[in-house]
C-alpha cells in the first residue's frame, strides 16, 4: 500500500473511529441514565448493571458501525472535493476508480468485522444478558440486598426484609420475612435464620431458610394454612430458562430451522456485512461536492437515503417474520435492489449526470 493509499484510508479511517467512539458513548449514557430512572441499581448492584450495559452496547455496534462508515466516508471525501484535492489527483492522473477501490479495500474488512459481530457477537451477548436476567430476575438473591430494608417488585408482587446480615459474604442472615401475592392467594414466610447457596453458571441462586412459618392466606375459601418448617429451600423456576431465546440461538441453528421468525434472525445476522459495505459504496457519491457547494443538501440527501434503507430493513424483516414473504427471495431483495442501485451509480454514464450537476 502506497502513501496516497493510506492517506485516503486514514482520511476516512479517523472519523470513523470518532463517530463510532461518539455514537457508542451516547448509547452507553443512554441505557446507564435509563437504569438509574428506574431505580434499580441498588437492587441489581453497579456490577451487573455495567455488564447489562457493556453486552447491550456489543449488540448495538453492528448498527452503529455502519453508520459511522457511512458518516466518515461522506465527511472524509465532502472535505476532499471541497479543498480541492480530488481535481488535484485527477491532474496527477489518478482517476476515481483509484479512490473507490481504496474506499473498498478499507469498507470490507469493517463489513467483515460487522458480519462476525453479528453472526457470533450478537447471540453471544443475548445469551449472557438472558444469563444475567436468569440470575437477578428472583427476589430472593439476597446478596444485593442490604439489611433493615424493604425491597419490593411489581412483577412479580413480592415483598423481602431482611433484620440482619452475619457474614462478610452475606450468606447467613438473620430474621427473614418475604411476602408473595399469587393469584388465589397470598404467602408469607418468616424464618430466623438463612443462607443463600451461591449461584453457578447465572443461575437462579437456593435460598435455604431455617427454622419457621408459612402463612398461606387463600382468597378462594375461608381456610387459611399454617406450616411450621425446620429448612425450607427455594428456588423458583427461571421462565426465560424455558422459553426458547431466539436472539441468543446460534446462527447455524437458526440456519435450519422452518420457524419463520428464525428465518428472519438468521437472515438479518448474515445480511449485515453486505449491508454495511453497500451502504458505504452509497455514501460515496453523495460526498462529492464543489467548493462553493453547502453542505446542507447532502447531509440531507445522506440522512434520507440512510433512514429509508434501514427502515426497508426492518420492514423486511418484519415480513419474513410474519410469512408475507418466503424464506427466498426473503430479505435478500432489497440488498439486491441496493446492490443494482450501486451499480448504476458507478456506471460511467452514471457518473457523467452526476459530475455535471
Amino acid at each position: 500500500m502506497n502513501r496516497l493509499s493510506i492517506y485516503i484510508s486514514m482520511e476516512i479511517l479517523k472519523p470513523f473511529l470518532v463517530v463510532s467512539f461518539i455514537l457508542a458513548g451516547l448509547f452507553t449514557s443512554f441505557n446507564a441514565a435509563r437504569y438509574l430512572a428506574e431505580t434499580v441499581t441498588e437492587t441489581l448492584g453497579m456490577v451487573l448493571i455495567t455488564k447489562l450495559i457493556i453486552l447491550k452496547t456489543i449488540i448495538a455496534m453492528e448498527v452503529l458501525f455502519p453508520i459511522a462508515l457511512y458518516a466518515a466516508i461522506i465527511v472524509a471525501l465532502g472535505r476532499l472535493h471541497r479543498d480541492q484535492e480530488v481535481i488535484v489527483l485527477k491532474s496527477a492522473g489518478i482517476s476515481e476508480n483509484f479512490i473507490v477501490k481504496n474506499i473498498l479495500n478499507l469498507c470490507i474488512p469493517i463489513g467483515i468485522m460487522v458480519g462476525l459481530l453479528s453472526i457470533f457477537g450478537r447471540p453471544w451477548a443475548y445469551e449472557m444478558i438472558y444469563r444475567l436476567d436468569e440470575s437477578t430476575s428472583t427476589q430472593l438473591d439476597v446478596s444485593r440486598y442490604q439489611a433493615r430494608r424493604f425491597y419490593g417488585d411489581e412483577q412479580s408482587d413480592s415483598i423481602i426484609y431482611i433484620e440482619n446480615k452475619l457474614s462478610n459474604n452475606d450468606a447467613d442472615l438473620q430474621g427473614v420475612f418475604h411476602y408473595m401475592r399469587k393469584d388465589s392467594s397470598s404467602d408469607i414466610i418468616i424464618a430466623k435464620q438463612g443462607f443463600q447457596e451461591p449461584a453457578e453458571d447465572y443461575s437462579p441462586p437456593k435460598l435455604h431458610l431455617l427454622d419457621g412459618h408459612m402463612y398461606r392466606m387463600d382468597r378462594s375459601t375461608t381456610r387459611d394454612s399454617i406450616i411450621k418448617f425446620s429448612r425450607f429451600v427455594y428456588m423458583p423456576s427461571p421462565e426465560i430458562a424455558r422459553d426458547y431465546q431466539r436472539k441468543a440461538a446460534s446462527t447455524l441453528d437458526l440456519n435450519f430451522s422452518e420457524d419463520t421468525q428464525d428465518i428472519a434472525e438468521f437472515q438479518w445476522r448474515v445480511t449485515r456485512a453486505f449491508s454495511t459495505i453497500l451502504l458505504a459504496m452509497v455514501a460515496i457519491p453523495l460526498a462529492r461536492s464543489s467548493p462553493r457547494q453547502g453542505k446542507s443538501e447532502k447531509i440531507i440527501a445522506a440522512a434520507v437515503i440512510f433512514a429509508i434503507y434501514y427502515n426497508l430493513s426492518g420492514l423486511a424483516q418484519t415480513w419474513v417474520e410474519q410469512g408475507l414473504v418466503p424464506r427466498f427471495p426473503g430479505v435478500w431483495w432489497l440488498h439486491l435492489l441496493m446492490l443494482i442501485a450501486v451499480f448504476l451509480i458507478f456506471s460511467p454514464k452514471v457518473q457523467k449526470l452526476l459530475q455535471s450537476r
